[in-house]
């Protein structure tokens, strides 16, 4: 293995950097990869709506903000057909590669970028090589940019081989909000395969390392509260009015009062609050953004009810209304074994991978458990990998990187695994 070293690894991966839009806004990046496909060749493309069903989306932005993003894309001369597929917020493709009797094999990789203003410091490599982000407060801090160069070269590679089957890669959109992975799960494109892999870049795994499959990713839920009370004039009839700042108040601090559960982790968070007009006045209305992990799905659900229950009784207790809305979540999804036992084996055999690690403690949420728990379900094997890279700072900084020969490692663990299970070697 290791046969692509003519820098079209680093050229996508590169390009993809320069452009990131953020979760169901990825209108240029999806018409890119369309693009991309169709001179590779596959059987089937599924653009869009065409991918799942658009109702099954979750954190769905705004229409004002997808309007904004739509236009980026047209301004820089995004494809009209495939943007007039797209317009709603319906991003991502998913490509079907048909290669004859065989296994179905699906390989899933994200595609949206995050609100982070990149580094302008020299010492930036995207900045000092000159391909940093060029859309302001919009970033790849998280490696996607890296796992759409996996999913198109995967493609290449397996469309010159003798794999034998149905290849599916789905470029998902809307990972960084978990609310792509659902749809796609959902859709017809996920029914009836028989080896699924997802993978990752880095997660504090350095350059030639080699997770197999991750084992307790958090179940976790994204939530939005509203709480509602009665404005009044602080100082001349404050007993006029309902309280919704001091309601949430009493709400965060009891939400991190939540008992933890003998069943084992839960974690709960209130990440922003936004509300009330003037010292003068008692708030009317306040917002937060929450959140609840679990270490299996039935924790997570546990630890959102209590939170929900917190929140409202806080609510009432101050005269005000709570409401509390789900905006996605994701379920638990350990690797299989047996299918985290090939990609080992494939990574012993490859070049420039030194550590080979079975599998190990993911720590964080991935919506790609969607599409695993499916499989699974259905009587398929499933596995989540990650590929080392020495990053200089972590995901989801502004200083975030990734060491470019781990390009070559992904590709290479990836297409010797599909062609390992394709001639039934697990």
């Amino acid at each position: 293995m290791g046969t692509r070293t003519d820098g079209r690894l680093t050229e996508r991966r590169r390009a993809f950097h320069r452009y990131p839009e953020p979760a169901w806004c990825e209108f240029a990046t999806t018409a890119t990869l369309v693009s991309e496909l169709r001179d590779i060749g596959v059987t089937d493309l599924a653009i869009g709506p065409d991918a799942y069903d658009p109702n099954d989306r979750m954190a769905v932005p705004d229409d004002d903000t997808l309007t904004e993003w739509f236009e980026r894309a047209r301004e820089r001369g995004a494809d009209p057909d495939v943007l007039s597929k797209l317009e709603g917020g319906n991003t991502g493709v998913v490509a079907v590669l048909e290669r004859g009797e065989g296994p179905t094999v699906g390989l899933r990789v994200d595609i949206d970028g995050l609100y982070i203003e990149e580094s302008a410091e020299k010492d930036h490599r995207p900045q000092s090589e000159g391909f940093g982000s060029e859309t302001e407060n919009t970033m790849h801090a998280c490696g996607h940019d890296s796992h759409m160069t996996w999913g198109l070269a995967t493609i290449e590679a397996i469309k010159t081989s003798d794999f034998a089957g149905t290849l599916v890669v789905f470029f998902q959109p809307a990972e960084e909000v978990s609310g792509g992975g659902y749809p796609m799960a959902e859709s017809e494109y996920a029914a009836g395969i028989d080896y699924f892999f997802a993978v990752h870049i880095g997660l504090d795994h350095p350059t030639g390392e080699l997770v197999a499959g991750i084992e307790r990713p958090l179940a976790m839920c994204h939530v939005d509260v509203t709480i509602e009370g009665t404005s009044a004039h602080a100082g001349k009839a404050p007993n006029e009015g309902a309280n919704a700042i001091q309601a949430l108040g009493t709400a965060i601090e009891n939400t991190y009062a939540i008992p933890r559960h003998a069943d084992g982790m839960t974690r709960v968070n209130v990440g922003r609050v936004e509300g009330g007009t003037a010292s003068n006045v008692i708030a009317e209305e306040v917002t937060a953004v929450a959140e609840a992990r679990g270490e299996t799905t039935d924790l997570m659900e546990y630890a959102f009810s209590r939170m929900e229950s917190t929140f409202e009784t806080a609510a009432e207790m101050h005269d005000c209304r709570a409401d509390v809305e789900v905006v996605s979540k994701s379920p638990r999804a350990d690797s299989d074994p047996e299918l985290a036992g090939a990609v080992a084996d494939v990574g012993r055999e490859t070049s420039g991978i030194d550590t080979v690690l079975d599998s190990a403690d993911f720590g964080a949420s991935e919506d790609a458990t969607f599409l695993m728990d499916r499989v699974q379900e259905e009587g398929g094997l499933a596995t989540y990998l990650i590929v080392g890279t020495d990053h200089p700072t972590s995901h989801h900084t502004p200083t975030f990187d990734v060491d470019e020969r781990s390009l070559e490692h992904g590709v290479d663990v990836l297409v010797e695994s599909i062609l390992r299970v394709a001639e039934g070697g697990t």
